[in-house]
């Protein structure tokens, strides 16, 4: 190891001591033994440009062990991003740039929000995908336009997560070869030594997932680290595993134990840890030899960017049509006919058909589209068809088989988002958005566009039986911030929530879908659909009732309007509680009157939170309890959730409020 990188990884080091003692809170222990390979690949390896942070064709970096989060903001301002001392000296404070976890968005180089482990690495493989599909789709002979790797630093608790396995798998099944893990092997995790919850062999599960690995077994051997970086980059059909072994803590008088895991050691400690890499300055100090070492990052960036748009020209030139189709992938512009939203006019159709069909015809003018599901394509509707699956050999077709992986299915659909150029999607039963909870609320968390296609939405599964009949699921969705679920009434409905979920910048879409036929709907008001909830059949200004329903129980709603004949009865149709809140006082009134005292909501799931729109003399008809199995119709008719049902506590309701 040279002067300037002996110095250079003390100085990250330092760096990542002053943080965490200044701040005191966080983790010293991973960054400090995983800092040599930090620093050889941001100095040596990694294709970025600091001063152009969203530069296309940048390699991307994503911390899986976001807890290290310190490493990569010492990394980060060396090299030469948006990112100061004084950031540094606010860690883990109120409103800073750098957060306990990073955060994208808020952090320049900061590629996705992690901290959850494993989610990090699933994002990576979704990152990775998106490269090879783009690279393959616009790549010619002499312009390789998209080309760029994708690295993580994951960690030992990293790998115990499903999640990752999952992905893991994913990745090897489609021969990534473009995507290079670089695992902080220090065999502790928080609670003590790794063998006390895992004895696995990793490079051998790896490689029988079909991944290139390679151990190194000196985490502070640069040589070594390097070369193990040029030997995955050579492998262009597999993805590969750096196993490098490293010693947490490094330089602490608790290196090697899970006592350095994580918090503040005090300024004595500090004070050792600092001496065993003979650094003698003052907190937060950045000799000046260090940043002429890492000025060749920025001078290296800027020329690759600046040979890469010299290139991109000469592609648009020899290939104009490819060439601006391109730049259309990069912007994110989104430009879709009038056709593509086209209302339906059948008689009746499931809104997963519906989902399917409208899929299908948008791709065909947004072909940025990119996803699958878990095993149920045909199921839940989310093939393009005509196109092909991505396979280990090639990678051009937008339908990704994910296996029965859900959880990984909805974080590596979160990469793919986030990595630009291409949008993600990913569909499965409503029941299984359990597995799947924690990416979805990291896609809200992150305000990313990812679109969750979930079908099969009520108890109309019928003979899958309790343990495939969402019940709760609705209202425990409805409560993450930031996500929009939209339950659509029927295909047109359906046609409006694909379109909100294109269009959206930053939110993610969760459309709630059933698997029966309902009655395609002549009289959805379009612009009320978008505005989250309309007022689908109205027979006067001041109704005796109004029956407020999402889903397939508008249906039942209208055919109990019809049956309430001796009252003036408004049908609303509420697909979206998150964008109807979201309407102005006036509009919401106008469709559901704080006047009218009768008025009930229908909906085959729990009662919760249907309050606020019913009001305290309003009913709230569902289903509290779990299914069982049987023919749907059988079901509904044994818990009494019919149009009759309806009626009469509608009726009762009425009777009741008589006078108010």
């Amino acid at each position: 190891m040279n002067k300037a990188a002996k110095e250079s990884i003390a100085t990250v080091r330092s760096l990542i001591v002053d943080s965490v003692e200044y701040a005191k809170h966080g983790h010293m222990g991973g960054p400090l033994g995983s800092a040599p390979m930090g620093y050889e690949l941001f100095r040596n390896h990694l294709n970025h440009n600091p001063k152009n942070p969203n530069w296309f064709n940048r390699d991307r970096f994503i911390l899986t062990s976001g807890h290290s989060s310190i490493l990569l903001y010492s990394l980060l301002h060396l090299s030469g991003y948006d990112l100061t001392i004084d950031d540094l000296k606010s860690f883990r404070q109120l409103d800073s740039k750098t957060p306990g976890h990073p955060e994208v968005f808020q952090t320049e180089g900061v590629e996705a929000t992690t901290g959850p482990l494993g989610q990090g690495f699933a994002m990576t493989v979704g990152f990775a995908i998106a490269e090879t599909h783009l690279r393959e789709r616009f790549n010619r002979d002499r312009f390789n336009v998209v080309d760029h790797y994708t690295y993580t630093i994951c960690g030992d608790g990293d790998l115990e997560e499903g999640v990752a396995m999952e992905a893991a798998a994913i990745a090897g099944n489609l021969g990534l070869g473009k995507l290079i893990v670089l695992y902080d092997s220090n065999d502790i995790t928080s609670d003590g030594p790794l063998e006390e919850s895992s004895r696995e062999n990793k490079q051998e599960k790896f490689s029988a997932m079909n991944w290139q690995t390679i151990l190194v077994e000196d985490g502070n051997n640069l040589e070594e680290i390097s070369r193990a970086i040029k030997k995955a980059q050579e492998k262009e059909n597999k993805p590969t595993l750096i196993e490098v072994k490293t010693i947490i803590g490094f330089g602490s008088t608790l290196q090697g134990t899970e006592k350095i895991h994580s918090n503040p050691v005090g300024a004595k400690e500090a004070q050792h840890i600092k001496e065993s890499f003979t650094w003698d300055y003052d907190d937060f100090f950045v000799p000046k030899e260090i940043k002429t070492d890492f000025n060749e990052v920025i001078e290296k960036g800027e020329e690759t960017e600046k040979n890469w748009h010299k290139l991109f020209e000469e592609y648009k030139e020899a290939y104009p049509d490819l060439g601006k189709e391109l730049e259309g992938f990069i912007s994110n512009e989104i430009s879709i006919s009038k056709e593509v939203w086209k209302p339906f006019e059948d008689d009746k159709m499931a809104t997963r058909a519906a989902s399917g069909k409208v899929l299908n015809r948008l791709y065909h003018e947004f072909p940025k589209l990119i996803g699958g599901s878990a095993d149920l394509a045909s199921s839940n509707k989310t093939t393009i068809d005509n196109y092909p699956f991505m396979n280990e050999k090639e990678h051009i077709g937008p339908n990704l088989h994910f296996g029965i992986r859900e959880f990984s299915m909805a974080a590596i659909t979160n990469g793919i988002t986030l990595h630009g150029g291409v949008r993600g999607y990913c569909g499965t039963f409503l029941i299984f958005s359990d597995y799947m909870r924690p990416a979805i609320r990291l896609s809200s968390v992150m305000n990313i566009p990812a679109t969750y296609l979930m079908t099969h939405d009520s108890l109309h599964v019928g003979q899958d039986g309790p343990t495939h009949q969402p019940v709760e699921h609705l209202i425990s969705l409805r409560a993450m911030p930031n996500l929009v679920v939209y339950r659509p009434a029927d295909a047109n409905e359906t046609l409006v929530g694909w379109k909100l979920a294109i269009e959206s910048k930053d939110n993610p879409y969760l459309l709630s879908l059933g698997r029966h036929d309902v009655p395609v709907l002549d009289n959805v008001d379009f612009k009320g659909a978008e505005k989250g909830g309309y007022v689908l059949s109205k027979a006067s200004d001041k109704p005796d009732v109004i029956l407020i329903a999402t889903g397939s129980e508008v249906e039942m709603a209208l055919k109990a309007k019809e049956k309430l004949s001796d009252f003036k009865v408004n049908v609303v149709s509420l697909p979206s509680w998150e964008l109807f809140d979201k309407q102005t006082k006036e509009y919401k009134e106008s469709v559901v009157p704080s006047s009218i005292v009768n008025k009930a909501s229908i909906e085959l799931g729990s009662t919760i939170g249907w309050s606020q729109y019913v009001g305290t003399d309003g009913i709230s008809l569902g289903v509290n309890k779990f299914g069982k199995s049987a023919p749907a119709d059988d079901l509904l008719n044994d818990y009494g959730f019919t149009v009759d049902y309806i009626v009469d506590e509608v009726l009762k309701m009425v009777e009741r409020n008589k006078g108010k």
